[in-house]
């Protein structure tokens, strides 16, 4: 990619006019145009200015390779407009360039997803192909302790963006690796129930009348807590639920409260009417919004730092290559305690 399509990239990712940069960065708005068509070069200092303004590193105008995006499903606001939607885009592609570069650093690490795809008619298809998944994985019945590091392992690449109110989850291939790419701004069962919809739209191939968002959904549910497991933790056939068991079995299984109401009105443990009643109590009392008691806590993606870590070790690359294809600091919390007692012992003498 030109510098050029570079500073396109990064002004789309930052959501910034052409004006708008123009004068953060003091040139005109056709100036930049140019910069952008490849019509003219900025000088030295002006991409130093490009570079604080839409924050990248300078270095970030003249990195050569990129990444096809192909977009395969969206989860989103009906507002999400499309500028907003482009500067994510954008912004996931910076974040993909990053990571396979620094996959590239181990070939041996470049695992290929093996992911099984399911032709499924019905709901009841949708179940199985949970079902089949979880023993193509070797996971059992049980809950799914972490389920960012179970999609990480098993071939497919894992991102979380913020900033983007309207934005929830995106699916696609980069240059044919499966990626799934969730908002920043959740709680660990919103994330993970986002992160197994867009697992289903990979897995699933829905033909005839099912709807693909319903039979994502589904897969959810099925692929979080089976059958079996639903009717084990509720029993088969319930005249009500309690809010404080739905709390306790969220925190089990990572997966909330409304979508246990869903998965027992699915499984038929509890009836269409019984399930009204429920969502209109979450209504009235706005947990629909943010449900009661303690949240369950997100997950964070580890793989792309783990191997930046491990470039570092090998000396592979400098620390502040590493901090350019990380995005950020990579600076460890337990670090900065032991520079800054480290610190103290010298201002003490000791």
């Amino acid at each position: 990619m030109t510098i050029g399509g570079r500073i396109k990239q990064a002004r789309k990712a930052g959501n910034f006019s052409l004006r708008k940069l123009a004068d953060e960065i003091g040139v005109s708005a056709m100036a930049i145009s140019k910069y952008e068509r490849d019509q003219d070069v900025p000088s030295s200092g002006v991409l130093l200015r490009l570079s604080q303004a839409l924050k990248v590193k300078v270095d970030f105008f003249f990195r050569p390779s990129t990444v096809s995006v192909q977009l395969q499903a969206y989860r989103k606001h009906a507002v999400l407009g499309a500028k907003e939607q482009e500067a994510i885009q954008m912004r996931i592609q910076d974040w993909v360039e990053r990571y396979l570069e620094v996959e590239s650093l181990f070939p041996e690490e470049q695992h290929t997803a093996n992911l099984p795809l399911r032709k499924v008619t019905s709901l009841d298809e949708i179940e199985t192909a949970a079902l089949e998944l979880r023993d193509h994985w070797s996971l059992g019945y049980d809950a799914i302790e972490n389920l960012v590091q179970l999609l990480e392992d098993r071939g497919i690449k894992v991102g979380i963006i913020s900033g983007f109110e309207h934005f929830d989850a995106c699916t696609f291939k980069a240059d044919g690796d499966p990626v799934i790419v969730t908002k920043g701004e959740l709680s660990g069962d919103r994330q993970r129930f986002n992160l197994g919809h867009e697992l289903g739209h990979l897995i699933l191939d829905i033909q005839g009348d099912l709807k693909p968002e319903q039979a994502a959904n589904r897969f959810v549910g099925a692929f979080l807590v089976p059958a079996a497991t639903a009717r084990f933790e509720l029993g088969t056939n319930r005249t009500d639920l309690n809010i404080n068991e739905l709390h306790m079995l969220k925190h089990k299984y990572g997966l909330s409260m409304q979508a246990w109401i869903y998965r027992a009105k699915d499984l038929s443990i509890i009836s269409e009417n019984t399930a009204a009643r429920l969502f209109q109590q979450f209504r009235v009392n706005d947990w629909h919004r943010q449900e009661p008691g303690k949240p369950y806590p997100s997950e964070t993606p580890m793989r792309m730092e783990r191997l930046i870590y491990r470039a570092l070790a090998e000396d592979l690359i400098s620390r502040s290559r590493a901090q350019e294809l990380y995005g950020k600091p990579l600076q460890l919390g337990w670090e900065m305690e032991a520079l800054q007692l480290n610190d103290l012992a010298i201002r003490s003498g000791n």
